[in-house]
């Protein structure tokens, strides 16, 4: 089954790069993982899409110097803050939904980003039309919504204010209910008949988290900022007292005084003829 297209909640999201780097060693795990699988001799032209702060952008430079690399983000937050560090790496303020690239490219790598643009099945098919004979798309994406972090997300929007009544929007509820990513056969079925190789797996970190809600500061930089943004001051209060009640009971606090927060990814590398 494809994702379903709901109104974008992203549209006007702020990223506040200071948050998101907060857990910046956790989130480079996967980055990390998915750059170890690509298979590319001596790319020219690689492509970051969803850069955000610029760590991975970096880690590619470094691993193919003499390459030509660009970080594309539609974040002015977080492009301001990746271009802050001195270097020959190109930063391009886009939204990938309207993006092509100025050349063809040898790799485009995306961590942690598309889940965010909605019609995967149009998006995929565009990306690899973008590839040099031989190029690679190589993607993560975050396989959370039915997890208990992001299912009590959608949960305290319905049921958590006063009296058991919503709140916020009902097209804020409509939004967060889209399946951000689709099943690892959906894509397999969608890439395979027009690539030379596909691979796709999944992989679940435990990260181990500190603090006294440890979840919700993780959830705030990434998958929350589409409903705080949505909130007036009051609703963005009540939200967050309900939302961190609920997730200290769903992920308690171990007797170390740390609290394990399960976090799977969906991998997929496809290389063009």
């Amino acid at each position: 089954m494809s994702p379903r297209v709901q109104p974008d909640p992203t549209a006007s999201t702020h990223w506040d790069p200071t948050l998101y780097l907060k857990f910046s060693d956790q989130r480079l795990r996967p980055a990390l993982d998915l750059l170890d699988r690509v298979r590319v001799e001596s790319p020219e032209t690689i492509y970051d899409l969803g850069c955000g702060s610029g760590n991975a952008t970096r880690m590619i430079a470094q691993r193919w110097p003499s390459a030509s690399v660009y970080g594309v983000d539609s974040s002015r937050e977080m492009l301001e803050q990746a271009a802050a560090k001195p270097g020959k790496i190109r930063w391009i303020d886009a939204d990938i939904r309207a993006w092509s690239p100025s050349e063809t490219a040898d790799l485009l790598y995306s961590n942690a980003t598309l889940h965010w643009v909605e019609r995967h099945e149009e998006l995929f098919p565009r990306l690899l039309g973008y590839l040099k004979p031989g190029g690679c798309l190589a993607v993560q994406m975050p396989l959370s919504w039915s997890a208990p972090s992001h299912r009590l997300m959608r949960e305290t929007l319905a049921n958590g204010g006063a009296g058991g009544k919503a709140i916020g929007s009902e097209q804020l509820r409509q939004s967060v209910a889209r399946v951000w990513v689709a099943s690892a056969e959906f894509y397999y079925d969608l890439l395979a008949r027009s690539v030379k190789s596909v691979d796709i797996w999944q992989t679940e970190y435990l990260q181990q988290l500190e603090g006294r809600d440890p979840v919700l500061e993780w959830v705030k930089s990434t998958g929350l900022r589409p409903i705080l943004d949505d909130f007036d001051d009051e609703e963005r209060t009540a939200y967050l007292a309900e939302y961190g009640r609920r997730l200290r009971s769903a992920y308690p606090m171990r007797p170390d005084g740390r609290t394990l927060y399960p976090f799977r990814r969906l991998f997929i590398i496809a290389t063009v003829y």
